[in-house]
């Protein structure tokens, strides 16, 4: 702001400029960007025919920002919103949700959720979406919580069987590596085998969807999203002073709509329809078992 007026051609001789002082330029700033993000959060994402969706959170000073990156079923990546709170608790989890189904998601149709290991996120979906929720937890956030639990002289050692298990052909193979894995650091580190223990199924849920190997790379992990609030740092790294939430969903806001921009498909794209099978008929086993009790309802 401060440079702005230099920026600009000469006006003509006995022209005076206006609008082009630092305060001009902050004041139209924040009532474009206002204006922006009123818009976009108030876009209709019914029909975008989603399939994944990732949520990830990041702190601006005393500011929690979530954010919602959705995949549809051609593998496009799109910015669905974003909520702030002073934590990532349950409660503000369970708002953004909430704001994108009233916006159109659809809470009856399976999708699959990639998240890092937060117990409010994983709690709120399963509130608000319940069985037709898929969550994949990230590999990589486990592997990192894991090794948090053990001396560095192991790190390398226990994060290549990691990676190993997880590169299994199958999730029963995953699965019997990763609790052997847990049994062998249960007598001197029983913080790391119960930390690979927690929420062990859900790092392997894809696994038996059999998707082809670039596409299970991409959605094992939340690395979509944390690319997106790297980009949301880089924009924001020059503001020192946070007046206040809005200011931050306003700067927020215009990162995110910037870094949309560049979007490229979801690498692993072409696998999108083996995904959406797996969807679909977890869709039909739900289906099926509603009419089964509503069946044995009708009879009782």
């Amino acid at each position: 702001t401060r440079g702005y007026a230099r920026s600009l051609e000469a006006p003509p001789e006995g022209v005076v400029s206006r609008g082009t002082t630092r305060s001009a330029v902050s004041r139209r700033f924040v009532a474009l960007t206002q204006k922006r993000l009123e818009e976009w959060l108030a876009t209709d994402i019914g029909e975008l025919d989603l399939a994944a969706v990732m949520i990830d959170g990041l702190y601006i000073q005393e500011h929690l920002v979530l954010v919602a990156l959705g995949v549809d079923e051609s593998g496009t990546k799109h910015v669905l919103g974003l909520w702030e709170g002073a934590t990532e608790s349950a409660e503000v989890c369970i708002a953004l949700l909430s704001d994108l189904i009233e916006r159109g998601l659809d809470p009856h149709r399976s999708l699959l959720f990639v998240i890092d290991g937060s117990k409010a996120l994983r709690k709120a979906i399963r509130e608000v979406f319940g069985k037709r929720a898929l969550v994949q937890r990230c590999q990589q956030h486990k592997s990192r919580n894991v090794l948090g639990h053990l001396p560095k002289s192991l790190h390398r050692s226990v994060s290549k069987s990691l990676r190993d298990a997880w590169k299994s052909p199958k999730k029963s193979t995953a699965k019997r590596r990763l609790q052997k894995l847990a049994a062998a650091l249960e007598a001197d580190h029983p913080g790391a085998a119960r930390s690979l223990r927690e929420g062990l199924d859900e790092t392997l849920t894809i696994k038996e969807w059999k998707l082809p190997p670039a596409l299970e790379r991409t959605l094992s992990t939340t690395n979509p999203i944390e690319n997106l609030n790297d980009q949301i740092r880089r924009v924001t790294r020059r503001v020192k002073r946070w007046r206040d939430g809005q200011m931050v969903l306003r700067w927020t806001s215009a990162a995110l709509l910037e870094a949309e921009k560049g979007f490229h498909r979801l690498k692993g794209h072409k696998g999108m329809p083996t995904l959406v099978a797996a969807l679909r008929r977890n869709d039909a086993q739900l289906d099926g078992d509603d009419s089964a009790v509503d069946g044995q309802k009708e009879a009782a």
